[in-house]
């Protein structure tokens, strides 16, 4: 490239009908220009003996990193080391990342933000359906004639979705909104259920009482493309909604009125971490796939279950393997047909048992048996609950190697530090929440000395001894074509001719709907479970239940968007909603300093009453390293899918010392 751009002042979307309609959000619009942030890492910096970081150049830095996990790795062993992949890096490099801990380093300790968002997702659809994804596409959204919306808000963290469910519902279709916060959409909804947070188990199931009991259900669906269903009927026998509404306190005519609607329309659902984060995350997505089964809502179009991805590659990096559960195209790393087409192609042996999960990783730390990190494109000090233990778990570890775009709150206690280039200055892909696999081009050069991650991890694996030579970012996806089913056929030609494809791609023809002639497993399978209470909830010692999210105008740890003008001026500073009536009767004020206690912890926080929260709930969202809610989120695991529940976390309320 021949010219460096100083400044960047907006994007303009593409017009393309099939993806955004020429709309974006204000991060797309306004929220970029963090790519020119003068505060960008230039140069690989080394900690010398006093903590202090020193610049390097390439060569030292890269020997020093591999040195130290080599002797980690001859002396403790493979799985005294973790390996971090980044859902905002490409698919290139996610691919490369696991395949670094894989081939290289031995080891299924290979992780990644999903974990924390939409591991549930992959493990619950994956069972259901056979693929952990979108059935649909955000194009058949118009398609729909209802819209059930469940532990999301849309409006502010997918807000293209979002105005597409709001122009269909002002053209008369109908939305349903389940949410314990009385968010935008729900202000709209035909239907609102104010449930408790962590009781989604047990509304869902009531829908299917309803729909069973009302004979709604799809007679000829259920015989000819799912299996399990008695089963299943016997389990939601117990969920009449007179039960649902005691665990939910949502009215029972509300349920009801519902289930009748899903399942009398064609019904897409749309959900987020409200659902995933929790202990019976993988349980709760089951139960929204068997609403699906049971009303034939899946696998034509205006039909479907749609997960709403929080990064832009969530879905990319997932399918890419990294993942301490699963290979490349999710297949199970205790599969050995699956690792043998990997140990073939790279010319290895593959461990066969799972590695450790995030949370995980920082719990084996702490404990001395993790002695090695190396972290791409991730801040946990701030991502990941009971940040305290977190940061002891760096400072426990013998080595840490980060690499990002920033000094993020994380690489202030790396031991090396490679500075890496932002999607502007790179070749890559990244798939979308619809499965859509999409092409970026480089048009900024990267500052100073920085270099695309996949290089970084070239780097690293060839001073180990590996002969990787990739020359560039496509011939990392030709080697992904060849071993990856869903994206067989892709390579970059194929992607700029067409803007992008929705996996699994055949030919360069993509799949707009999922599970149309049949399941990716064969036959849908309903999987019910029981209700099961919060391992947090209300109790006399702490009162009240904490739930964490998002604002609009920033993202994740905040680590891009803070950086940005625009987006600080709208969202500045930390806050938790409180209730007017639990306000009234503490005696605070809005904007009061308030101390928010869990058993993980505390912290100060501005209070914001609202009635956006009922009686009982406390919201905080979690960009802000000056009052971090993760601080006091608990790491109470589901433990099928290995996901934080963030959701639910029990809490009082004192004064700031």
């Amino acid at each position: 490239m021949e010219t460096d751009f100083k400044r960047i002042y907006n994007f303009i979307p593409s017009k393309r009908e099939d993806i955004n309609y020429g709309t974006l959000c204000i991060k797309g619009w306004k929220g970029l220009r963090y790519v020119k942030h003068n505060s960008r890492l230039k140069r690989p910096l080394i900690k010398d003996e006093k903590g202090n970081f020193k610049e390097a150049d390439w060569d030292t830095a890269v020997y020093t990193a591999i040195s130290s996990l080599m002797e980690i790795l001859g002396k403790y062993g493979p799985d005294s080391l973790a390996f971090q992949a980044s859902a905002k890096c490409t698919n290139e490099e996610n691919y490369l990342m696991q395949k670094l801990a894989r081939q290289v380093f031995h080891t299924n300790n290979v992780d990644h933000c999903a974990r924390s968002c939409h591991a549930s997702t992959i493990e619950g659809l994956i069972t259901s359906f056979g693929s952990g994804a979108m059935t649909t596409s955000i194009r058949d959204i118009d398609n729909a004639e209802l819209y059930f919306v469940i532990g999301s808000n849309t409006t502010e963290q997918h807000p293209v979705i979002g105005s597409r469910i709001i122009n269909n519902r002002m053209k008369g279709k109908t939305l349903i909104v389940a949410d314990p916060r009385k968010i935008k959409l729900a202000e709209m909804a035909d239907i609102y259920l104010r449930h408790y947070p962590g009781t989604d188990l047990a509304l869902l199931n009531s829908m299917a009482y309803v729909i069973i009991d009302k004979k709604l259900y799809d007679r000829e669906f259920i015989e000819k493309r799912t299996e399990n269903f008695e089963e299943f009927s016997r389990i939601i026998e117990n969920y009449d909604p007179d039960v649902a509404s005691r665990i939910t306190g949502v009215e029972p005519e509300y349920i009801e009125r519902a289930a009748v609607l899903y399942a009398t329309k064609k019904s897409i659902t749309f959900y987020a971490m409200g659902i995933t984060q929790h202990t019976q995350g993988t349980e709760n997505v089951q139960a929204i796939a068997n609403l699906a089964l049971l009303t034939g809502n899946v696998g034509r179009s205006g039909t479907g279950v749609a997960p709403l991805r929080g990064h832009n590659n969530v879905q990319g990096s997932s399918d890419m393997g990294a993942l301490c559960d699963f290979l490349p195209g999710y297949r199970r790393v205790y599969d050995e047909n699956g690792r043998k087409i990997f140990e073939e192609a790279w010319n290895c042996e593959l461990p066969a048992k799972p590695g450790l999960s995030l949370t995980e990783m920082f719990e084996y730390a702490l404990e001395g048996k993790i002695k090695a990190m190396y972290i791409m494109g991730e801040n946990p000090v701030l991502s990941e609950p009971e940040s305290e233990k977190i940061i002891k778990s760096l400072e426990n570890l013998e080595f840490l190697a980060v690499q990002d775009i920033f000094m993020t709150e994380t690489a202030e206690y790396a031991d090396v530090i490679f500075p890496s280039q932002s999607f502007a200055e790179k070749l890559g892909t990244f798939t979308n929440t619809e499965r859509r696999i999409q092409l970026i081009k480089p048009f900024l050069n990267p500052p100073g000395e920085a270099k695309s991650d996949w290089e970084i991890i070239q780097m690293i694996a060839n001073s180990a001894g590996y002969s990787w030579n990739y020359n560039d970012a496509s011939q990392i996806m030709d080697e992904i074509s060849r071993l990856v089913p869903q994206y067989s056929s892709v390579n970059y030609k194929c992607l700029e001719m067409t803007g992008g494809l929705q996996w699994p791609v055949r030919e360069c023809h993509g799949t707009e709907i999922l599970h149309a002639e049949r399941f990716t497993r064969g036959s849908g399978r309903f999987n019910p479970s029981e209700w099961k209470k919060p391992i947090e909830f209300w109790d006399q010692e702490y009162p009240f239940i904490l739930t964490t999210g998002r604002v609009y105008y920033q993202f994740h740890t905040g680590v891009m968007t803070r950086k940005v003008y625009l987006l600080e001026r709208e969202a500045p500073e930390p806050y938790v909603e409180i209730n007017p009536e639990d306000a009234k009767n503490m005696g605070i004020k809005n904007n009061e300093n308030i101390r928010i206690e869990t058993r993980h912890g505390e912290l100060c926080v501005k209070a914001r009453i609202t009635d956006m929260v009922p009686r009982g709930i406390l919201f905080m969202p979690f960009h802000y390293i000056e009052s971090p809610a993760n601080a006091v989120t608990n790491s109470n695991l589901d433990p099928r899918a290995k996901i934080p529940e963030l959701k639910v976390t029990g809490a009082r309320i004192g004064r700031c010392q």
